[in-house]
């Protein structure tokens, strides 16, 4: 007897024909709720921005309590000094270009190529805080489902991006020190690696901790976001804590961008 099997199973290969199936199915979904209007906010207040290196420097030993930056710095103390020396001599410690802030990079074409080299590291980071309300992992957590199945994470960007990407390091982050222990973990456990990352926070966290990026010495995207931003050290002292009722947003080009970027992992062996 002759079986014939007939399959309707679709093989998606290529990272477009995955993004496309994505967001066929994310229009079927109901929406989440967001944002009525982007508020008018500046990145940091006036009063916050003066002499604002230096309270991140308070804040980030103020607040270390692991002694993180210590251990890290002690270790190879000539180096890491110098090279926050270095950066503190900059006017700026970034180079900026639309939502987009480089740390230790010139370019978008740069970081491209930094990315899709078989040597690199790339960690996808997103800020709790554009995690719509609805989130079934909880805001204010280094956790994600991003269950592709789940109707909320199917109209996350968040979602989005983490099952789009390949080849990827994926970070939720509650606080700058989680953050910073993370890269520092993955600079001392992979000494022949490039660190390289893409990363989602309020301008006023990029200008704050541009600086410690280029001491650790990885290099990357922090992706500035938009609405409910923290600009004053009030308002990002709390959010450190969780208490954020406001929600932050990524505008769509800016998103448009990061998917061009992220795309560029996907066929890496």
């Amino acid at each position: 007897m002759r079986v014939i099997m007939h399959s309707k199973l679709k093989v998606i290969n290529s990272f477009e024909e995955k993004k496309s199936e994505w967001e066929e199915r994310e229009k079927t979904l109901p929406p989440l709720k967001g944002l009525k209007k982007l508020p008018k906010m500046p990145g940091v207040t006036r009063d916050t921005a003066r002499f604002l290196r230096l309270k991140s420097l308070y804040y980030l030993i103020r607040e270390d309590e692991k002694s993180l930056l210590p251990r890290f710095i002690f270790k190879k103390p000539l180096k890491h000094g110098f090279s926050l020396l270095k950066s503190y001599l900059k006017k700026k410690p970034y180079v900026l270009d639309g939502d987009f802030f480089y740390i230790g990079l010139k370019n978008k074409a740069e970081f491209e190529k930094e990315i899709q080299a078989p040597d690199t590291l790339f960690y996808l980071g997103f800020s709790y805080c554009h995690k719509p309300f609805e989130c079934p992992s909880g805001r204010f957590t280094d956790q994600c489902i991003r269950d592709p199945k789940n109707p909320i994470c199917g109209k996350c960007f968040i979602g989005k991006c983490a099952n789009l990407s390949k080849n990827t390091e994926l970070l939720f982050i509650p606080t700058v020190h989680y953050i910073g222990e993370q890269m520092m973990l993955a600079v001392k456990e992979n000494p022949g690696k490039k660190i390289r990352f893409l990363i989602t926070a309020c301008e006023m966290s990029l200008k704050m901790f541009a600086d410690w990026g280029n001491m650790i010495g990885i290099k990357g995207i922090g992706v500035r976001l938009d609405g409910r931003i923290c600009n004053t050290m009030r308002a990002f002292v709390l959010s450190e804590r969780g208490i954020k009722p406001g929600l932050t947003v990524i505008l769509d080009e800016t998103q448009k961008q990061m998917l061009e970027l992220i795309s560029k992992r996907y066929d890496i062996s």
